[in-house]
């Protein structure tokens, strides 16, 4: 019996309606309807009875539901406690330029309200550089988008960024694309190939037999997001590369590209779950929620969340 599937059952009955569980838990429908029944196995009775309208609870949920509660909320203060024990230390976080943007700030303003003994080191750079310092344990944790160099890490689906065609308020194109065969000629300022982002880009042209009009390969995001709003090129980039700018409405306009393959995969990478300080493991949790919490204001646009259904993925050793 697992914490996950009280909470489940708990909401759906609330509620009364798996659908709508799985919308405010912000998961699968068919992941709450596993659970359950998986749950009701191993009680050997059934705890839900479906209605026209959605879901009623047997004697036997009813029943279970109190203590099912009464669990929950112990659990929760458990986990209270845990995160007011003063847990100290220092925690090394990679991000790349783009996600530090939006995320860095957010983060450390967050640590410092909730572990104020856990003293943070964040790292900008590149992702592949960030990967090489994971493997060196030089990190702790990093958010990534290539893994090909992974040894000995905890991966944990983040979320998806979309991409955006991003360009000065005074450059052309009149009318903003949103698809990679509306981009035509249109000048392109874009990180070089040693980027993930780059790779992205690249992969979603060559599906579609193109190739884009690069005027210049820039690795630097301030020195390209300047030349975007000096109106030199346009670029592609996450909502999370406009995030760094000020007063972005007045500098430049964005049409998210509709393709399939418009889209960077975000990965929450630490160390081994053996290796991981408790320091760390706090500032893992807590990072996953600022997350969340950013997409729910609107500070973080075009990203839709990665469920993590299961526990992290060790990939043993390369």
């Amino acid at each position: 019996m697992e914490l996950r599937q009280l909470r489940y059952l708990v909401r759906t009955i609330e509620l009364g309606s798996i659908s709508q569980a799985a919308l405010d838990l912000g998961i699968a429908q068919s992941a709450i309807s596993l659970q359950i029944q998986r749950l009701e196995g191993e009680l050997s009775t059934r705890l839900l009875q479906r209605t026209a309208t959605g879901v009623i609870p047997t004697d036997a949920g009813l029943a279970f539901l109190s203590h099912a509660q009464l669990a929950l909320r112990h659990a929760e203060g458990a986990a209270t406690a845990a995160r007011q024990s003063r847990l100290s230390g220092q925690v090394s976080v990679g991000l790349a330029p783009t996600t530090a943007g939006v995320l860095g700030f957010a983060l450390i303003e967050a640590m410092r309200h909730e572990y104020p003994d856990i003293r943070i080191h964040l790292v900008e750079g590149l992702s592949g550089h960030l990967g090489e310092m994971l493997n060196a344990r030089e990190l702790d944790l990093a958010v990534l988008f290539d893994i090909d160099q992974a040894r000995r890490w905890s991966i944990q689906p983040l979320v998806d960024e979309r991409l955006f065609f991003v360009c000065s308020t005074d450059g052309l194109p009149r009318a903003l694309p949103t698809r990679f065969t509306e981009l035509g000629e249109t000048p392109l300022v874009l990180p070089t190939h040693r980027h993930g982002l780059r790779r992205v880009i690249d992969a979603a042209f060559k599906a579609l037999d193109l190739r884009p009009t690069v005027i210049a390969e820039v690795d630097s995001l301030s020195v390209l997001m300047h030349m975007v709003a000096r109106g030199m090129a346009g670029s592609i980039q996450p909502w999370a590369a406009l995030g760094r700018e000020r007063e972005i409405e007045q500098t430049l306009r964005w049409a998210e590209i509709e393709d399939e393959g418009a889209a960077r995969r975000n990965l929450l990478c630490s160390l081994s779950e053996d290796e991981l300080s408790p320091a760390a493991m706090a500032t893992r949790a807590l990072l996953r929620r600022v997350v969340q919490r950013l997409i729910a204001d609107g500070s973080w646009r075009g990203v839709k969340t990665r469920h993590l259904d299961s526990r992290s993925v060790d990939l043993g050793s390369a």
